[in-house]
């Protein structure tokens, strides 16, 4: 007997209306369709299955009109039993809520969700790991992965693009865990960040000037800081007229807009431990598929060389992003990454950062939830001490909020000359931001 069918099954037990509810219309349910059944009906034929599930609920519940007993409607009774089914059951509500960022199944015991930055605790959960278990089962099912003992973790990602990580028993102590990134299908713009607070008009003006100059740019933070989210919307300030190449582990960006975008994807290995394609072999295979831009979704490993490489020789306008609390901080993770790829001398590995990196925005998640740029800064190489120096251009305190220039990036005086911006708009803008 599968999870699922299992979960079907389960008697009631201490259980609150809702769940009781639910639980007595899935016994019912069993016995006008057989769980073995079922399953086989929803594998051939999903629509069918789901017509005819939804009249056997319905012939029960109008039979038998006391399980309502007033705790809800009979439509929202089938459609929660649907939703369980079908769907990813007390999750649904919340991936429809476009205000909900995160959500965390902890086993049977609690579920948590984040909603503008903040967590809370939902009123809603799993009758038991059995269902927990199914809910992996029906996420993982459909990509050919599997998670068992042998491999107790997997990440996978929903038809919506949602970013989904699962752990198992014996490497999760207290039952099966589920967390799920979730991302918008409309990406924000950098218009709509500043309008949120992220950021204000003079860091937007500099971060749209970057992209259009075609500066090397490495978005930095912590998790859950918004780099994602920042590293989407400067990607959709890049002119039509050029081809974009994205790679992601698991794929996050949003291009809706962007008529030429090539998508690619890592992929773990399958469940005999073959067919693994990492990272690093995606972004040295895309400087063979002509890009005008190279956007990594995430650096974590040693694809870090092979993207600085692409920096430094000819892909001008290259984006991507990495963990890291600061830019000097930025520096030594980067230099750790590339030396699981290659054991270069670290003066080698900082040089090339400094020649490869033109503009770090270190994004922050303030303690009330916000997410915002809390610095900007750009590297270069001083000779006479053979480092990498930060050199910052522009910081707010997360505390006060007090921001301050500190001081301009040399690129801007290109910006006239390429047509980007007029020195007057140049000057007017060091004058504001100066103010």
């Amino acid at each position: 007997m599968t999870l699922m069918e299992r979960a079907m099954i389960k008697p009631s037990s201490d259980l609150d209306e809702d769940d009781a509810l639910l639980v007595k219309l899935r016994e019912r349910v069993a016995k006008v369709i057989a769980p073995a059944v079922m399953a086989r009906l929803i594998a051939e034929n999903p629509f069918r299955a789901r017509s005819e599930i939804g009249l056997a609920c319905e012939r029960i519940l109008r039979e038998e009109p006391w399980l309502l007993a007033g705790r809800c409607s009979m439509e929202e009774a089938i459609n929660k039993y649907l939703d369980e089914v079908f769907g990813l059951g007390p999750l649904e509500t919340m991936l429809s809520d476009d205000d909900i960022t995160e959500i965390m199944v902890n086993g049977s015991r609690s579920l948590y969700f984040e909603k503008n930055g903040c967590l809370y605790r939902s009123e809603n959960t799993y009758e038991d790991d059995a269902q927990v278990y199914a809910l992996i089962d029906k996420i993982v099912a459909p990509l050919g992965r599997r998670v068992d003992e042998s491999s107790p973790m997997v990440n996978a990602r929903l038809a919506e693009g949602h970013r989904v990580n699962a752990v198992i028993p014996p490497l999760a102590l207290d039952g099966p865990v589920v967390t799920i990134r979730k991302f918008r299908a409309h990406a924000f713009s950098l218009e709509e960040m500043r309008e949120l607070g992220s950021f204000d008009e003079q860091v937007d003006a500099l971060l749209r000037w970057s992209v259009l100059r075609r500066c090397n740019i490495a978005v930095s933070g912590g998790t859950g800081s918004g780099k994602t989210t920042l590293l989407n919307a400067l990607s959709a300030s890049i002119p039509f007229d050029e081809r974009i190449v994205t790679i992601e582990d698991s794929a996050e960006l949003r291009f809706n807009e962007h008529p030429h975008v090539v998508r690619l994807e890592s992929r773990q290995r399958n469940a005999e431990g073959t067919g693994e394609v990492p990272i690093r072999e995606l972004v040295i295979n895309s400087l063979r598929m002509r890009p005008d831009r190279i956007v990594v979704g995430e650096c974590r490993g040693a694809e870090a060389l092979d993207m600085l490489q692409a920096m430094s020789t000819g892909h001008d306008g290259s984006l991507t992003t990495l963990h890291a609390n600061s830019p000097e901080e930025a520096v030594s993770r980067l230099t750790t990454m590339v030396r699981y790829g290659a054991e270069l001398p670290l003066e080698a590995i900082e040089a090339q950062i400094a020649n490869a990196i033109d503009l770090v925005v270190q994004t922050t998640r303030y303690p009330d939830g916000r997410r915002g740029i809390c610095e900007l800064a750009g590297y270069s190489w001083d000779k006479d001490s053979s480092s990498c120096i930060v050199q910052t251009y522009f910081k707010k305190d997360m505390v006060t909020g007090r921001k301050a220039w500190i001081a301009f990036p040399s690129w801007l005086d290109d910006l006239p000359y390429l047509g980007i911006a007029s020195k007057e708009e140049v000057a007017a803008w060091q004058r504001r931001a100066s103010c």
